[in-house]
């Protein structure tokens, strides 16, 4: 991944509207949807989430992401990135997928659907698979994220 760190954005036909990248230590810090970008700027990492949109399978699972999120939100998200395309769950199998919650617990649950409204890096942390939680992904763009996956 390139080395700069900044804001870069480009526009996306098919989501019409940019997707916005913040990158700090080649790792992505956020990823935005925003209708006009705070700046404009090209990056590689976009080159891929323009090919996943026009139908690539990617999971970008090899892409850094630095989440700066409270340790128990940390874990589900980590365990979301788990979660193959075309792949979903619901917020009570990912509870269950994640280290120290139980699947049972409503309080689990809840943590489970703090974390997905929270998550820095929609897209490349695919909250879009969980069919009954939030995403942190405008509504327009997870229904196109999940349609592009089938889901």
């Amino acid at each position: 991944m390139n080395e700069d760190a900044g804001i870069y954005a480009r526009e996306s036909p098919y989501l019409d509207r940019y997707i916005q990248l913040g990158i700090a230590q080649s790792r992505v810090i956020s990823v935005s949807f925003p209708a006009t970008p705070d700046e404009t700027g090209d990056h590689e990492l976009l080159d891929r989430i323009e090919s996943y949109l026009q139908g690539a399978e990617d999971d970008f699972r090899d892409v850094t992401v630095a989440l700066t999120v409270p340790t128990d939100r940390r874990k589900v998200l980590e365990q979301l990135r788990d979660l193959r395309y075309g792949t979903q769950a619901t917020v009570k199998e990912l509870a269950g997928m994640t280290p120290g919650l139980d699947p049972e617990e409503e309080d689990d649950h809840a943590l489970v659907r703090e974390a997905l409204a929270a998550n820095p890096a929609p897209l490349l942390i695919p909250d879009h698979r969980i069919r009954d939680g939030p995403s942190a992904a405008p509504a327009p763009v997870e229904q196109k994220l999940r349609s592009l996956e089938g889901l």
